[in-house]
């Protein structure tokens, strides 16, 4: 049984958000700018979590469910047009966090959770592989924290705070929006004010 390709995500979700951040005076310290940006990357996971309970569901085969997060990721992760470089930079944050929850969802799906470790174990191994500037195995790392996320264990966001900021925190906070979106995968109102 085939799925309409925009049933999870589609572009014009993608781009009314976007619409909203170049409307709207951004500042990250605000309360309100930081949750347009949270909901922003709320929703992107929200979408990757009802793709992977399709696929645990039995409604998506392996390849159809590798699929549909290509297609959520190639509009999530296209080029922004906005002109504003401030809020581009914000944009690309949220982006960057989600890199690791598409990674997460696909390594779930193709290999199910990883097995030996806990979840903050392979972050600890993330940020040892990004102090070492070896990017790839960082994100692996986190990925792999990821499908324990997506199969059940509890992400302890106070792992981050032991962390120097970078990529791994970044993806951190992807997680974190996934496992909000794995528990109650509710979509967020884009005109929640």
């Amino acid at each position: 049984m085939s799925n309409p390709p925009t049933e999870f995500y589609s572009e014009e979700r993608w781009q009314n958000w976007i619409g909203r951040i170049k409307d709207e005076d951004i500042d990250p310290e605000d309360e309100d700018s930081a949750r347009l940006l949270l909901n922003l990357q709320d929703d992107t996971a929200i979408a990757i979590a009802k793709i992977v309970a399709a696929y645990d569901d039995g409604e998506l085969d392996q390849e159809e469910a590798l699929e549909e997060i290509n297609d959520v990721r190639e509009i999530v992760l296209g080029e922004v047009d906005i002109e504003d470089e401030e809020k581009l930079i914000l944009v690309d944050g949220v982006q960057t966090s989600l890199v690791c929850v598409f990674f997460a969802a696909e390594e779930y799906i193709a290999g199910g959770p990883a097995e030996d470790g806990s979840v903050g174990d392979y972050l600890g191994a993330a940020a040892d592989a990004e102090a070492e500037e070896d990017l790839d195995a960082a994100l692996g790392y986190a990925a792999q924290a990821g499908t324990l996320i997506i199969d059940g264990e509890e992400l302890d966001m106070s792992v981050a705070e032991d962390l120097e900021y970078g990529l791994v925190t970044e993806w951190i906070n992807g997680l974190d929006s996934l496992q909000s979106a794995m528990s109650d995968p509710e979509v967020v109102e884009e005109d929640d004010e």
